[in-house]
């Protein structure tokens, strides 16, 4: 991809998530190794609380413009949405969660998923790269169209609605 290709990609990027009310400070985001920020997420789901700190990771990294590859960084962010700072700190000082986040990277591969965002519906359809609202509406569409359930014996069974089951009569 060339320079001017990937400023395109990124400003479409940007325009998109504004779009949606996000903010993208693509200009001053610090890349980094997010490997540890993964790990924290996969901590934070064994604390019921994965979905706070992914978007609070997000939120840090995309329009604050953080450094998430930082154990202090991360520390402070997991203490924002709740989680234990001596905890999150001895896991990120550990190496903890590690293979949590080996597997999922395995199971990606084995989807063929090599970037983000991706998105898998049914472990069937994929949608990659970000993607305009109309294109994930086609797309539903389409699955539940193919995946509809045909009912092929639909003959003297239970019936039943709101109101309860009835048998009928033979």
């Amino acid at each position: 991809m060339s320079i001017a290709q990937a400023k395109a990609n990124t400003e479409n990027v940007v325009r998109m998530a504004k779009e949606v009310g996000l903010e993208y400070n693509m200009d001053t985001m610090i890349l980094t190794n997010t490997f540890d920020a993964h790990r924290l997420t996969m901590f934070a789901k064994t604390k019921g609380l994965m979905k706070e700190m992914t978007e609070r990771i997000l939120r840090a990294y995309f329009t604050e413009s953080k450094h998430i590859g930082d154990h202090e960084t991360l520390t402070d962010l997991a203490v924002e949405v709740g989680l234990d700072r001596e905890e999150v700190s001895n896991m990120l000082a550990s190496g903890g969660m590690a293979e949590e986040v080996r597997a999922d990277e395995q199971t990606a591969r084995q989807y063929g998923i090599s970037g983000v965002p991706f998105f898998l519906i049914n472990k069937k359809y994929a949608l990659s790269g970000a993607q305009p609202a109309e294109v994930f509406v086609q797309a539903l569409e389409k699955v539940l169209a193919e995946d509809k359930i045909v009912v092929l014996n639909n003959m003297g069974g239970d019936m039943c609605d709101d109101d309860g089951c009835e048998i009928p009569k033979k």
